[in-house]
């Protein structure tokens, strides 16, 4: 018997933080799995929604899948098989596209097998597939693959991570096609949140070896990887283990940026500092700032302590961001303003607001008609409304969404944001409110215009004027100007490494210092002393003279 297999998937865009690690895990398990090595040989072949090709073909469902459909069957063609097989990796936003290219499939006689999070969560629901897997696949997939090819039936061993093979050591996956790598250091979280899949999940995590871990950084430092996304969803469950990856790291790879998702609560003085030691991020998990929403969704939550362990990132310099969701239950609109206001007092480098996805297979999912939930029953499954967020709500939050991310993240509001707020007397919430207003963020692509940095910090200087005139406070313009403008070109300096020079009203020793905290001080005790600086790139660092 002579088989081959192709493992896809269709991602939302080719990026490091979305590249085929599932599927490619998949193929290599397949490729040294004892029931597979010897006469199925399998690989890789993933899509994305913003290839260019693809968005050719892209005109609706059927054309999408039609394609990929024809590049799948041109590959299958390359290799003489007594079998053919296809492994789809399938989420939310692949669902109804693969499921129409594996009815193409079919019909050319290819053996359709599926799995990943959306068949897990209900493979009852999915009779295009010849089968389907659940959960973890390293030795689910083969076991089937041998069922398919001999007629035996053999029962999949548990998965055991010491006995899974890296996709990144045999070459399935290569780092500089994605331009970085997202990296698996454990599975499993300890959390039971409502609506993750985690939470019906065992209540462990499970750690990938240290030889292997050990093994693949040598390879992303030999490749100069530029930038790693690590997947685990609570990096710093364990904080010795963290701290010691966090050494390992910056022994071995001290110039590459790594990402890391964490929890505020596990994070001390100790940590925090530990995180200072390499180039990194952290995107943290707040959802909402009320106790009761949270608990609802069995997520903990210590506002407090939240606070103060934020704090330590804050004192430390660590580059953070924060994560909202609109439409939990038992949230209204306004707690989730409120939430918008608590997350910005704390200074995130960016605040990313999300729509609830009441996913099947999660606790949330199970209990909606308890919790007033209605939602999407179509990918990616949003939330419509609920009892206490109106569906005029969920679209007044996803104006919020759109203004956040194109006023605050986008134009890297952070150093500056709150200052402009308490000069106005304004709280976020409502500044964002009357953005999305005044440029129609809820229905427009008016986000997708502003291609540049510049752009938007035109854009920024154009919004604030206009509060500021409209509440009499012109006097407080030409210092936001001053502050706005010297932060966005630092900025940039520090992305390009190219020099600006900018002609400011104020004296720029004054404009990086604590002073521009406070608009309204800073006018009344700076004096104006009009000036030309050059800013740039000294050492990793941005200065000005």
């Amino acid at each position: 018997m002579n088989a081959f297999c192709i493992c896809t998937t269709l991602l939302v865009e080719k990026s490091p933080q979305a590249l085929p690690l599932g599927a490619a895990c998949i193929a290599s398990s397949i490729n040294h799995h004892q029931l597979t090595k010897d006469y199925c040989k399998a690989t890789l072949v993933d899509f994305n929604l913003e290839d260019e090709e693809y968005k050719k073909h892209s005109q609706n469902v059927k054309t999408s899948a039609a394609w990929i459909a024809e590049k799948l069957l041109s590959e299958f063609s390359n290799h003489q098989a007594d079998k053919k097989i296809c492994a789809f990796s399938m989420f939310v936003w692949n669902r109804l596209v693969l499921e129409e290219t594996a009815a193409i499939l079919n019909k050319q006689g290819i053996v359709c097998i599926a799995g990943g999070p959306e068949i897990t969560a209900h493979p009852q629901d999915f009779p295009v597939f010849d089968f389907v897997t659940t959960g973890e696949g390293e030795t689910k997939v083969p076991a089937l693959i041998h069922q398919i090819c001999t007629g035996e039936k053999t029962t999949a061993e548990e998965c055991i991570l010491e006995n899974i093979p890296s996709p990144y050591l045999d070459g399935i996956l290569n780092p500089d096609k994605y331009g970085g790598v997202l990296w698996e250091l454990a599975r499993g979280c300890p959390f039971k949140c409502s609506y993750c899949y985690e939470s019906k999940g065992k209540n462990k995590v499970a750690m990938f070896p240290m030889d292997r871990i050990n093994a693949e950084l040598e390879l992303f430092a030999q490749k100069k990887v530029p930038q790693v996304f690590v997947l685990d969803p609570t990096y710093n469950a364990n904080k010795q283990r963290a701290i010691e990856l966090l050494k390992l790291i910056a022994k071995k790879t001290p110039d590459t940026f790594y990402y890391f998702e964490a929890r505020a609560e596990f994070i001390d003085r100790e940590l925090a500092h530990a995180f200072t030691k390499i180039p990194c991020a952290l995107q943290i998990g707040l959802q909402s700032a009320q106790e009761e929403v949270l608990k609802a969704v069995h997520r903990p939550f210590n506002k407090k302590q939240f606070t103060k362990n934020i704090g330590y990132l804050n004192e430390e310099g660590v580059i953070f961001g924060l994560d909202l969701i609109y439409g939990l239950p038992h949230e209204t609109f306004k707690t989730f303003c409120q939430g918008i206001d608590f997350a910005i007092s704390l200074y995130p480098n960016n605040l990313e607001i999300f729509c609830l996805s009441v996913l099947p297979g999660t606790d949330i999912f199970d209990r909606a008609k308890e919790l007033n939930l209605t939602f999407d029953k179509e990918p990616p499954y949003n939330v419509i409304h609920t009892d206490t967020f109106s569906q005029t709500d969920i679209q007044n939050a996803k104006a919020l969404s759109n203004a956040c991310s194109l006023f605050y993240n986008q134009g890297r509001a952070v150093p500056w944001f709150n200052t402009i707020c308490h000069g106005l007397k304004m709280h976020p919430a409502d500044f964002f409110k009357r953005f999305a207003k005044d440029y129609n963020l809820e229905h427009n692509n008016f986000a997708d215009n502003c291609k540049t940095h510049k752009e938007i910090e035109k854009l920024q200087l154009e919004f604030v004027s206009k509060l500021l005139k409209e509440k009499n406070l012109n006097r407080l313009y030409q210092a936001a100007a001053d502050i706005i403008r010297f932060n966005g070109a630092m900025s940039r300096t520090l992305d390009t490494g190219k020099q600006e020079v900018l002609n400011l009203t104020y004296p720029p020793e004054y404009i990086d210092s604590p002073y521009a905290t406070d608009l309204q001080y800073f006018v009344q005790n700076v004096p104006k002393k009009n000036r030309n600086i050059t800013i740039y790139k000294k050492n990793n660092y941005v200065t000005w003279k």
